[in-house]
């Protein structure tokens, strides 16, 4: 099933998906959103304009795409209703294009405060440096059985039932010793954007299903990274909902089969957001030029992302769990100015050398990068259309990325704008 492609995120999170699936969904008639929260947010520079999206697909910016937010997700219907407005006024249409599935947990504002508290409650080094949006709460809820799904959002009992659990909420809140909610404003609150997103609600699974027996291109679109994998990232310091391939899958309704593409993206270095262990980070002048070319700040939070090297023990490992057949590297342009860029091509862990991930944080907290040493092109690539005119010297550290991970590469950016994306017709940078 060659039209059906995921899109997943090779690294910690924040490698340029948004731009890639802007890219991508010029052939897409569908563009799929699998799992997170409001949480993650994909950035896409348009003419020159920036837009931050959260929930909605990224494909949204490419009329007539049809966008699903799936049953994977976890939604905060104050925030949707907020984000369909702000696309709104950008001049984007949304009516008849974005469908929400019946089956999506929602979060609620008590999710955000409990989250909130948790990550008070815990000392230095314990908290997760969660975004506060109260995801990690709302999947709670889902496996516990007492979540609340989006198909409520058209249940004329839905303001009844707001106030039930908001009133629960406040009892909880009392007993922590935090402020309850004021009720009855925040469930007229909630009532309104329900009746707002009501409409959208649908049973997306079935409508992904007919799209693809009809032969229509589908994209998904995931959030985070591979390394913030609920199962394969660096747990505990992870999201709550699997950012890997597989999680297109239970996060959609479609079945594996379905299939035909997966490509990773990977930005020409590493960053991470949130605390953890990060074996290739910079904490210098180099990570902090890193940070200041790279505009590596969150799309959701602000905060300052951790920048390194380019880690490929770290691609290898996402590679082979999401299965991953070529990737779209990213943000090479950043890499410009420096004099040598490196690779981590292993870690070294009490004399021994390690060429995966170990599941075991301690020990991969006590590792050491061993890298190589590349010269640096000293040149701007944002003009560069065709991988063919690359300068020798950055044609030979993608190669050695290619080498490194045993993945070609199909899509290469050199710059914010769509027109800095060169697409290779055939997936490999030639040496």
């Amino acid at each position: 099933m060659a039209n059906v492609t995921v899109l997943v995120g090779a690294q910690w999170g924040d490698e340029g998906k948004g731009k890639v699936i802007d890219v991508l969904t010029e052939r897409a008639e569908w563009v799929v959103r699998y799992q997170g929260g409001n949480n993650a947010g994909h950035t896409v520079e348009i003419a020159g304009a920036r837009h931050v999206l959260h929930l909605i697909p990224s494909g949204i910016f490419r009329p007539p795409t049809r966008c699903v937010i799936g049953n994977g997700v976890v939604v905060d219907p104050l925030a949707l209703r907020d984000e369909i407005a702000e696309v709104r006024q950008a001049g984007i249409p949304v009516d008849g294009r974005l469908f929400l599935s019946d089956r999506a947990h929602l979060v609620l504002p008590y999710h955000r405060a409990f989250d909130a508290g948790r990550e008070r409650a815990l000392g230095q080094g314990e908290r997760i440096g969660t975004t506060q949006r109260g995801i990690g709460p709302a999947y709670v809820d889902k496996a516990m059985r007492v979540g609340l799904r989006a198909a409520a959002l058209a249940d004329p009992d839905f303001p009844m039932e707001i106030r039930r659990r908001l009133e629960a909420a406040n009892v909880q809140l009392r007993q922590q010793g935090h402020a309850p909610f004021e009720v009855e404003p925040l469930a007229e609150k909630l009532s309104a954007a329900a009746a707002e997103l009501a409409p959208s609600v649908a049973d997306t699974a079935w409508m992904l299903d007919e799209a693809c027996r009809r032969g229509e291109r589908i994209l998904f679109e995931g959030a985070q990274g591979t390394m913030l994998d609920v199962d394969f990232g660096t747990y505990p310091f992870v999201t709550s909902s699997n950012a890997t391939a597989g999680g297109a899958c239970t996060g959609s309704g479609l079945p594996p089969n379905r299939i035909g593409r997966v490509i990773g993206v990977l930005k020409a270095y590493t960053t991470r957001v949130g605390e953890g262990p990060f074996p290739t980070e910079l904490n210098d002048a180099v990570g902090e030029e890193l940070r200041r070319v790279g505009g590596e700040y969150g799309a959701t939070t602000g905060r300052p992302r951790r920048c390194g090297w380019f880690d490929a023990v770290v691609a290898r490992y996402s590679a082979r769990i999401n299965g991953v057949d070529e990737w779209a590297l990213t943000k090479l342009d950043v890499l410009d100015g420096f004099e040598t860029v490196r690779i981590c091509v292993a870690y070294e862990h009490g004399g021994r050398r390690l060429e995966t991930v170990p599941a075991d944080l301690r020990v991969l907290a006590a590792c050491r990068p061993v890298y190589e040493d590349h010269p640096g092109w000293r040149q701007p690539l944002r003009h560069i259309r065709s991988p063919a005119d690359l300068p020798p010297l950055a044609r030979s550290y993608l190669v050695r990325i290619e080498e490194l991970t045993g993945v070609p590469i199909g899509i290469l950016s050199v710059g914010p704008g769509r027109e800095n994306t060169i697409v290779l017709p055939r997936p490999g940078i030639p040496a």
